[in-house]
C-alpha cells in the first residue's frame, strides 16, 4: 500500500480492512511497493507488523520481518496509481507467488491488463462515446462532433487529477491538450461530457462481480469533478436496476480476470471507470447506509483463503 503515515483513517478503505481484519485476531503486516524483492526465484517482503486504530496517531508498527510472500494467508495490493514501472514490477513480482499457498488480490495479472480508464473500453455499449488518442487535431475533431463539449483525462491518473472539462470556445483549449497529451506524446482519453455529473458521479462497489454498495459524490458547485479527493460530497444512493446491468455485464470478465474487489464509476447511465487498483468508497458507503461493507469484504476473503 501507500505510507501508511498518509492515509487518512477516517477514509480510506485500506485502513478499515485492516481494523477489520485485526478485529477477527489476524496478524497484518504492511509493506509498501520498495520492500518486495526476489531471491532465487521466491518472491518475499520486507515488512512491519502492523495495528491500527481509529486514534491519534492512527497506526503503530512493530518489529521488522523478513518473509517468502507464501509465509502470509492473504496479500492485498492496495497501491494508487499512478501504475508507473514500479508497479508494474510489483505485480510481476506478486505474480510470482503461488496461489495454492497464498491468496493474492486483486490478481496481479488481472491488474496490468486492466487500466482504469482502458478496461470500459471492453464494454462499448455501456460508456459514452470516447476515443484514447494523442493527436490534437483528432482530439478537436471529436470535440466539434460531440456539440463543443467534452472531458479529457489521463490513463494513469486517479483522484480527478488530471480531468478537464473542455468547451470549444475556451481560449485555453489548445494549451490544455498541448499539456494533456505532452505536445502529442502522451495518449489520454477524451469522452462526451455528461450534465448528469451535476447529480453526482456513483462510486459502485462490486465483491466477486457483485454490488454490495454506493455512494454519490456529487461535486462542488464550482467544480465539474465529484471525486471525494477534490471536495466532492458523499450523498446516500440505492443500487439502481441499471447499476445491476452493468454490474452483470462485467462481472464474467471481472472474475475471469481475477478482479475479485472492484470500484465502478457510473455517470448517469454510463460506465466511466473500472477501478481496480485500490478501490475506495466503503466508508462513506458504511456510514450513510449504516452497514459494514469490510466485514463482507474479509468474510469472502477468509472463504478463499487455500487450504493450510
Amino acid at each position: 500500500m501507500d505510507p501508511i503515515s498518509r492515509i487518512l483513517p477516517d477514509k480510506d478503505t485500506t485502513f478499515v480492512f485492516m481494523l477489520e481484519s485485526q478485529g477477527r485476531g489476524h496478524g497484518i503486516y504492511y509493506c509498501e511497493v520498495a520492500d518486495l524483492f526476489v531471491d532465487r526465484g521466491v518472491p518475499h517482503a520486507r515488512s512491519r507488523r502492523s495495528e491500527v486504530r481509529r486514534a491519534d496517531p492512527h497506526y503503530q508498527l512493530f518489529e521488522e520481518r523478513v518473509e517468502a510472500l507464501t509465509w502470509f494467508d492473504a496479500i492485498f495490493m492496495r497501491k494508487d496509481p499512478p501504475v508507473d514501472m514500479a508497479y508494474l514490477y510489483a505485480t510481476h513480482i506478486l505474480s510470482l507467488v503461488d496461489p495454492t499457498q497464498t491468496l493474492v488480490l486483486n490478481n496481479p495479472r488481472g491488474l496490468r491488463d486492466a487500466n482504469e480508464k482502458l478496461y470500459a473500453l471492453n464494454f462499448p455499449a455501456l460508456i459514452p462515446p470516447t476515443i484514447v488518442t494523442n493527436e490534437i487535431p483528432r482530439l478537436k475533431r471529436f470535440l466539434t462532433e460531440l456539440g463543443g463539449e467534452m472531458i479529457v483525462k489521463p490513463l494513469d491518473g486517479c483522484g480527478g487529477a488530471g480531468v478537464f472539462h473542455l468547451h470549444v470556445q475556451d481560449r485555453n483549449l489548445n494549451a490544455i491538450l498541448e499539456t494533456s497529451t505532452d505536445n502529442g506524446h502522451r495518449l489520454i482519453m477524451a469522452q462526451r461530457y455528461l450534465p448528469a455529473i451535476r447529480q453526482g458521479d456513483k462510486r459502485l462497489i462490486l465483491l466477486d462481480g457483485e454490488p454490495i454498495g454506493a455512494v454519490l459524490r456529487v461535486p462542488r458547485d464550482d467544480e465539474h469533478r465529484g471525486n471525494l479527493h477534490v471536495g466532492g460530497a458523499s450523498q446516500k444512493s440505492p443500487i439502481t436496476a441499471r447499476d445491476r446491468e452493468i454490474a452483470h455485464t462485467l462481472a464474467p470478465r471481472l472474475l475471469a480476470d481475477g478482479l475479485f474487489f472492484v470500484g465502478l464509476d457510473i455517470i448517469g447511465e454510463y460506465l466511466t471507470e473500472v477501478n481496480v487498483t485500490s478501490p475506495t468508497g466503503v466508508q462513506e458507503i458504511n456510514a450513510l447506509d449504516g452497514v459494514c461493507l469490510q466485514a463482507r469484504v474479509i468474510d469472502a476473503v477468509e472463504h478463499r483463503l487455500p487450504n493450510r
